[in-house]
C-alpha cells in the first residue's frame, strides 16, 4: 500500500477495507510521532476523514485523535465533511474532531450544522465543538438563543454551551444580560452561575444572580432561583422569601424549592404562610415538599 490513498477516477477517495484502514492509521500515527506527516497532503487528510466512517468506534476515535494532532490543515476538510458528507457517521465524527482542534474558523459552520442537520448526534457534536472553542462562539450562540426561528432543542444546546464556556467569556456574558431576549438572559444566568460556582468570592456574579430574581421574565426568575439554590447562597434568602408572594405561580414554586435546597430552616414559617394562601395544587405540593424536608433536617439535627 502506498502512502497516498487510493482514489476513484473522479478524484474522490475510495473506502478502505478494515485491514487497509488499520494500516493507514498506523502509518499516519507514526508520521505524526516522528513529525514527518505532510500537512499539505489534502488527499491524505481527506482519506483520514473518510475513515471516520469506519464501523469500529475505537478506529473512529483513533482517526479523530490523529486529525486533532494534524490540527489546522485538517479544518477546512472537516468542515466540508460536517456540512456535506452523505454518511451521517462521518458528519458526527467530523464535529467531534473539530472539538479537538478548537479553531474559531469553524464556528459559523458548526452553528449551521447545529441549526440545519437533521441528525441529533451531529447537532450535539457541533455544540460540543462550539463550547470547546470558547469565546469566539459566544456571539453566535446568543443569536441562536434570541432568534424566534430557533427550536427549543437549539436553544437548550446553546444555553448548555454558554454555561460550559462560562468564566472564559464572563465579560461578554455580563454584557449580554442587557439583552431584550428572556431566553438570552436566562442562559446568561445559568452561565454566570458556573462562574460563581468556580469562584464563590465573585461578588459580581452573585449580585447578578440575586438581581435576576426581580427580572420581568418568569423563566429568568426561575433560573436565578434554581441556581441560587444549587449554590446554597445564604444572602439570597430574603429575596427568595419575598418571591413566595409573587403573582407568578412558577416563581413562587421556584422560590420555595430554592429555599429548600439552601436548607434555610428559618424559612419554614414563611413557607407555611405561603402554603396557606396557595391555590394551585402543583405549587402546593412543591411548598409542602420544601417544608417537609426542612423539618426533617431539624429532626435529624435533634438526634
Amino acid at each position: 500500500m502506498t502512502n497516498t490513498p487510493n482514489t476513484a477516477k473522479n478524484g474522490e477517495t475510495l473506502l478502505l477495507s478494515h485491514a487497509e484502514t488499520d494500516e493507514l492509521l498506523g502509518k499516519v500515527n507514526q508520521q505524526i510521532a516522528q513529525e514527518t506527516f505532510d500537512h499539505n497532503d489534502q488527499q491524505l487528510i481527506w482519506q483520514m476523514i473518510e475513515c471516520l466512517g469506519d464501523t469500529r468506534g475505537m478506529v473512529r476515535l483513533g482517526y479523530a485523535e490523529a486529525l486533532g494532532a494534524v490540527g489546522k490543515p485538517a479544518v477546512d476538510l472537516l468542515i466540508d465533511a460536517l456540512l456535506h458528507h452523505s454518511n451521517v457517521v462521518v458528519r458526527r465524527a467530523a464535529g467531534k474532531t473539530l472539538t479537538l482542534i478548537e479553531d474559531p474558523i469553524a464556528v459559523p459552520h458548526l452553528v449551521y450544522a447545529l441549526l440545519n442537520d437533521e441528525d441529533t448526534v451531529v447537532q450535539a457534536s457541533a455544540i460540543g465543538a462550539l463550547a470547546r472553542t470558547g469565546e469566539a462562539s459566544v456571539a453566535p450562540l446568543l443569536e441562536v438563543l434570541a432568534s424566534p426561528d430557533s427550536t427549543e432543542s437549539n436553544k437548550g444546546h446553546a444555553a448548555w454551551a454558554l454555561a460550559f464556556i462560562g468564566v472564559k467569556a464572563k465579560d461578554r456574558l455580563y454584557a449580554a444580560y442587557n439583552s431584550d431576549s428572556p431566553e438570552v438572559r436566562a442562559a446568561v444566568v445559568a452561565a454566570i452561575a458556573k462562574v460563581a460556582e468556580e469562584n464563590r468570592d465573585d461578588t459580581q456574579a452573585l449580585n447578578l444572580l440575586v438581581t435576576s430574581l426581580q427580572d420581568t421574565a418568569a423563566n429568568v426568575r426561575s433560573e436565578a432561583a434554581a441556581v441560587l439554590g444549587n449554590l446554597k447562597y445564604q444572602s439570597a434568602i430574603p429575596n427568595l422569601r419575598s418571591l413566595l408572594n409573587h403573582a407568578a405561580g412558577e416563581t413562587r414554586k421556584s422560590a420555595a424549592l430554592s429555599l429548600m435546597k439552601i436548607g434555610d430552616r428559618d424559612s419554614i414559617e414563611p413557607l407555611q404562610a405561603a402554603l396557606a394562601k396557595e391555590t394551585d395544587e402543583g405549587i402546593k405540593k412543591a411548598i409542602s415538599l420544601a417544608i417537609s424536608l426542612l423539618e426533617k433536617q431539624i429532626e435529624e439535627d435533634d438526634w
